[in-house]
């Protein structure tokens, strides 16, 4: 095996490993901040009830640490694990963004759960999170077919 495959080989497993720790370190922080009980979400949307403000402190600090994490980040000329930044490019607001944003804040709203929580929930899974996640996966072949 010459060094060119192996350097690929060492650069292909840090970028899973890094992959793997962010996904590990993000589900940690949604079950920390209680986000994998889709009552949380729920009783955020309840603002006649029992309201729970919990959901907008999570979302704070998650916009503050994106905040200051991208001021960091484009400092650098390109990023650490790859060859250049991929950012997305369209700035209008069209019917399949809008539609999307709608049927993911719908499904969100009436789930309690959003993808991220949904499969670190996985674990004690329930026929309401089995339902939403075999929805979530129908939705994506959908958005295949209809893109």
């Amino acid at each position: 095996m010459n060094s060119s495959m192996s350097q690929s080989n060492k650069s292909s497993w840090i970028k899973t490993a890094a992959g793997y720790a962010a996904g590990l370190l993000f589900g940690i922080g949604l079950a920390v901040s209680g986000m994998t009980d889709p009552a949380r979400v729920v009783g955020f949307l309840d603002v006649a009830g029992a309201w729970d403000p919990t959901l907008m402190f999570v979302l704070g600090g998650a916009v503050v640490t994106t905040f200051i994490g991208y001021r960091l980040v484009f400092k650098r000329t390109a990023p650490l694990l790859g060859g250049v930044f991929q950012l997305p490019t369209k700035r209008e607001l069209d019917a399949k963004l809008l539609g999307g944003a709608a049927l993911f804040g719908i499904g969100w709203g009436l789930s309690g759960y959003c993808p991220g929580p949904a499969i670190a929930s996985i674990g004690g899974l329930s026929l309401p999170l089995l339902a939403m996640l075999v929805t979530m996966v129908l939705g994506w072949f959908a958005a295949k077919r209809l893109a």
